[in-house]
């Protein structure tokens, strides 16, 4: 795994939000091999539109505190899947249906998992 130091903590700072507001079946990915301007994807389901703008929001406003910035947002307004950018890190925050549609994991299935402590902790709960 190539990512980052940084990026992991990023990683675990944004998993954290997104789990705070109720989001499941988080998946990071090490795309750092294929994408040199992007370590790792965090993808993450919300169960409705309202759910995935609260969950991007919460990521983002979290990630902000901590001093990270975002470079761009994209799809807030329709809620179905939302992509905030952090340079190294790349969140995507999908509504159930679209991340079976798009299925990101299988696009990118030769990039590595990146394990994620706080998630990790949260299905041992």
């Amino acid at each position: 795994m190539t990512a980052r130091e940084s990026t992991i903590e990023q990683l675990e700072i944004a998993a954290a939000a997104a789990l705070d507001k109720g989001a499941n079946d988080l998946v990071a990915l090490d795309v750092s091999g294929p994408l040199p301007f992007v370590d790792i994807f965090l993808i993450a389901t919300g169960r409705s539109e309202r759910n995935v703008v609260a969950v991007a929001g919460e990521i983002e406003d979290k990630l902000i505190e901590a001093g990270h910035k975002t470079l761009r947002r994209e799809g807030r307004s329709e809620g179905r899947w939302i992509l905030l950018d952090f340079g190294d890190l790349v969140v995507h925050v999908f509504h159930e249906e679209e991340r079976l549609y798009y299925s990101l994991e299988r696009l990118w299935k030769d990039c590595p998992v990146v394990p994620i402590a706080v998630a990790a902790a949260a299905q041992a709960e």
